[in-house]
C-alpha cells in the first residue's frame, strides 16, 4: 500500500486526520500480512493439527521426559496420556511417531498428506518437500507413517514383459511367490535386516527325493516381494552332528556371543541317528556364509524324541535372550546372556494339538494401543481335534521373563486354509518401537505335510511360501486376534485393475466380469446380500481348461467364507482325503458387506477376508491352463457391489 498526500486546501487538522487514517490501513494491512506468515493457515487444519501436535510434545518432554506417539485412526492416544487432548478437527487422520531424541507428525486432509517434526517449525506437503529428521527416526520409519495414512509414494509400474510367461516354465510354476529352481524346500527361516538388506533362509533338500536331509538356503531382498538367489549358506553334515534344520538367526548388535558386534549368530536344530540337538553357526560377513561353533551342541538332547526349532528373541525389558523350543505337545521356553548357554525357564503345554513345531513369541498392541501390549505364543500344530488341517495356533497373554501365561486357555488360528505352517514372524529394526509394537511381518510355508511329497509338481517339490503378510493385533468379536493383510510392496506388482460394479450374482453365473488373462491375479471383491436378495452363498469360481479347479466364496447364513478345490488335476484326485475338504472361515458382515481379496498363482489361492480377519489359503493344481473366473450363487439372487481384477507381474 502506497501513501498519497492529498491537496493542500485541506485544514491542518483536517490533512492531519487523514494521514493517521492512511497509517491506521498501513498498519493494519502488515498486520495482516505477518499474521498469514506466522500463524497456521485457518482453512488448513493440518497445520492446526500439527501445531497442536507440537504444543503437546514439547509439553510432554517437560512435564515426563519424554515424547509421546498418537494415531488417530489406529487407536494409539499416548501423547494425550503425556500432554493434552489434541485437536483433530477437520483432519482425516494424523500421526505422530516418536523416539528419545524426536518425533515426526503427518496430518491427512482429504487427499492431501502434511508433515512436521521436532527439527524445525515447518509444515511440509508429503511427496513434494522433504521432511526434516531428528537423527533417531529413519526414512524407513517415515515412509512407513506415512504408508498408514495412505500417502505412500507411487510405486513404477511393472514392465509389460514382467507379465509374460517364461519360456520354459511349467504349468503349476509361481509368479510371485518363492520356489528353489529345482529340488526341495520346506520350513522358512526368520528374515533378518542387515546392511540394506532382508535376509531369509528356508529348508533345502538338494537331493531330493533320493537324498537326504536339509540345509539353510539364502535369500535376499529390498522391500520382501522381489528376491535375489545367494545360494546355499549353511552347508548339511559338515560338523559331524547331522543336517540343518529350523532355527531362527539373529543379529549380535552387542557382540554378547563374543563373535564380533554385528555377528549373525544362528541357533538351530541338528539331528543325527534320531537325536535333535541344538547348535550354533555364526557369521562375520552378513550372513552370506556360517561357520560352526566348536562348542557344539550348545543344547543336548536331555532325552526326549521332540526337541527342535528354536525361536530366539531379545527379552530387552529382562536383559537377556530367550529361546522358545518345541518339545513334543509343550513348548520349553529358556534363557540366555550369550546365546551359548541356555537354562531352562518353564514350559507351556499345547493340549489337544499334536506334536507342536516351529514356536514363535512376540509382542503386539491391542488396536494399535501401547496400552493394550500383548505377548502372543504360537506353534504349527495338528487341528484334526476340532475338524482343521495342520496350521498354526497361537495364544494371546503375559510374559513375565520366565513364564507365558495365556489371557485364556483355547487357542486362535493364524489361518484357516489346508496348507499355511511353519510360519515366523518378524518386526522391522528400522522403524520406531511402537511402529514395531503396531504389526510385525509373517510368511509360511503353503503345504501340508498329509501330501507334501506327493504334489504334481515335477521340476521342483514342497510347495511354496506365502506372499508376506503384515500382522496385527485386533479387537474380533471381544478377543484380541492377529489379523493379516499381504505386505503393502506388493502393489509392486500390480497391472492394470479393471472394476465393475453393482451386479446381481443368480445360480447362471454373472455377464460382463473382466477376465483373467493368465494364472497369476488378484481378485478384490465387496458381497452384499442386499434388498430384495433371497440367496444365501456367493461362488467365485476359478476356471481352467479342463474346468473348475477352485472355489471361492461366501455363506450369508453361516457367516462363513470357504475354499474349495473341487474339480482339481486328476495328478491330485488320491493325494489325501484331506485335500478335497472345503475350509472354512466364519467373519460376519460389517455393514452388511463383505470384502474377500483372492490371490491366485498358478498353484496357489490365498483369501483375505474383511480386511484380513480370516485368512485361508491353499495349494490349487488347475487341470490345464488358466481359463478366467465366473461369479455366481448356489441358489437365488445376492449383489457383487464391485468386483477388480488386477494382473499381478512376476517377481523374476
Amino acid at each position: 500500500m502506497s501513501l498519497r498526500f492529498l491537496p493542500s486546501k485541506l485544514t491542518p487538522r483536517a490533512f492531519w486526520a487523514t494521514v493517521a487514517a492512511a497509517l491506521a490501513l498501513v498498519l493494519v494491512a502488515v498486520a495482516i500480512v505477518v499474521g498469514a506468515v506466522s500463524r497456521p493457515d485457518p482453512r488448513n487444519p493440518a497445520e492446526e493439527a500439527l501445531a497442536d501436535v507440537a504444543s503437546a510434545q514439547a509439553e510432554a518432554k517437560k512435564d515426563t521426559g519424554r515424547f509421546g506417539s498418537f494415531w488417530l485412526t489406529g487407536g494409539d492416544r499416548s501423547l494425550e496420556e503425556l500432554a493434552h487432548p489434541l485437536r483433530t478437527s477437520g483432519v482425516t487422520d494424523l500421526r505422530s511417531i516418536e523416539c528419545a531424541g524426536g518425533w515426526v507428525a503427518a496430518a491427512r486432509v482429504g487427499q492431501d498428506v502434511f508433515a512436521r517434526s521436532s527439527v524445525r517449525d515447518q509444515v511440509v506437503r508429503a511427496g513434494s518437500d522433504e521432511i526434516p529428521l531428528p537423527d533417531c527416526i529413519t526414512p524407513a520409519a517415515v515412509g512407513a507413517m506415512l504408508a498408514d495414512l495412505g500417502a505412500a509414494p507411487e510405486l513404477p509400474a511393472p514392465a509389460a514383459s514382467a507379465f509374460e510367461r517364461p519360456a520354459g516354465a511349467s504349468g503349476y510354476r509361481p509368479s510371485y511367490h518363492i520356489t528353489p529352481r529345482e529340488n526341495w524346500m520346506n520350513d522358512p527361516q526368520r528374515p533378518f535386516w542387515l546392511d540394506g538388506l532382508w535376509h531369509y533362509y528356508y529348508l533345502y533338500n538338494s537331493g531330493y527325493p533320493e537324498g537326504n536331509g536339509t540345509e539353510w538356503y539364502h535369500l535376499t531382498s529390498t522391500d520382501l516381494v522381489h528376491w535375489k538367489d545367494e545360494g546355499v549358506a549353511i552347508e548339511k553334515y559338515k560338523n559331524g552332528l547331522g543336517d540343518i534344520e529350523t532355527g531362527s538367526a539373529v543379529v549380535d548388535y552387542e557382540n554378547s556371543a563374543g563373535f564380533g558386534k554385528g555377528a549373525v549368530i544362528a541357533v538351530m536344530t541338528q539331528q543325527d541317528e534320531g537325536i535333535q540337538r541344538q547348535s550354533l553357526f555364526y557369521s562375520t560377513d552378513k550372513g552370506y556364509s556360517f561357520k560352526a561353533y566348536d562348542g557344539n551342541p550348545v543344547m543336548d538332547n536331555p532325552g526326549e524324541k521332540d526337541w527342535r526349532d528354536p525361536k530366539i528373541i531379545r527379552d530387552e525389558a529382562n536383559k537377556q535372550w530367550v529361546m522358545a523350543l518345541a518339545e513334543g505337545g509343550k513348548i520349553g521356553l529358556y534363557a540366555s546372556s550369550n546365546l551359548k548357554e541356555w537354562r531352562y525357564l518353564s514350559g507351556f503345554e499345547g493340549n489337544g494339538l499334536g506334536v507342536l513345531e516351529c514356536p514363535e513369541l512376540f509382542q503386539l498392541d491391542v488396536d494399535g494401543d501401547p496400552s493394550k501390549r500383548t505377548w502372543v505364543l504360537a506353534a504349527s500344530a495338528n487341528g484334526a481335534e476340532e475338524g482343521k488341517p495342520t496350521g498354526v495356533a497361537y495364544w494371546t497373554g503375559t510374559w513375565d521373563g520366565t513364564r507365558f501365561s495365556p489371557a485364556e486357555e483355547k487357542h486362535q488360528w493364524l489361518d484357516e486354509g489346508s496348507d499355511f505352517y511353519a510360519a515366523v514372524t518378524w518386526d522391522d529394526p528400522r522403524l520406531t518401537e511402537g511402529q514395531r509394537m503396531g504389526a510385525r511381518h509373517a510368511i509360511g510355508w503353503l503345504n501340508n505335510w498329509s501330501y507334501a511329497r506327493k504334489l504334481p509338481t515335477e521340476d521342483w517339490h514342497g510347495g511354496t511360501d506365502t506372499v508376506v503378510r503384515d500382522i496385527r493385533l485386533k479387537t474380533v468379536s471381544g478377543r484380541p486376534t492377529l489379523v493379516s493383510s499381504p505386505t503393502s510392496a506388493l502393489k509392486s506388482l500390480d497391472g492394470d485393475t479393471v472394476t465393475v460394479e453393482d451386479r446381481k450374482l443368480t445360480p447362471g453365473g454373472t455377464a460382463g466380469l473382466p477376465a483373467p488373462g493368465g494364472g497369476a491375479y488378484r481378485l478384490d471383491l465387496t458381497l452384499e446380500r442386499a434388498a430384495g436378495d433371497d440367496g444365501s452363498e456367493a461362488k467365485v469360481e476359478l476356471l481352467a481348461e479342463n474346468g473348475v479347479f477352485a472355489t471361492v466364496g461366501y455363506d450369508f447364513e453361516s457367516e462363513t467364507a470357504f475354499v474349495s478345490r473341487d474339480g482339481a488335476a486328476k495328478e491330485t484326485a488320491a493325494l489325501a482325503p484331506e485335500y478335497g475338504t472345503v475350509r472354512r472361515a466364519k467373519s460376519a458382515p460389517r455393514d452388511g458387506q463383505v470384502r474377500l481379496s483372492i490371490y491366485v498363482d498358478y498353484s496357489s489361492v490365498e483369501v483375505f477376508v474383511n480386511g484380513g480377519e480370516r485368512t485361508l489359503s491353499s495349494l490349487v493344481f488347475p487341470a490345464g491352463a488358466p481359463k478366467g473366473v465366473r461369479a455366481l450363487t448356489t441358489d437365488k439372487t445376492l449383489t457383487l457391489r464391485s468386483f477388480s481384477y488386477t494382473p499381478m507381474a512376476a517377481t523374476s
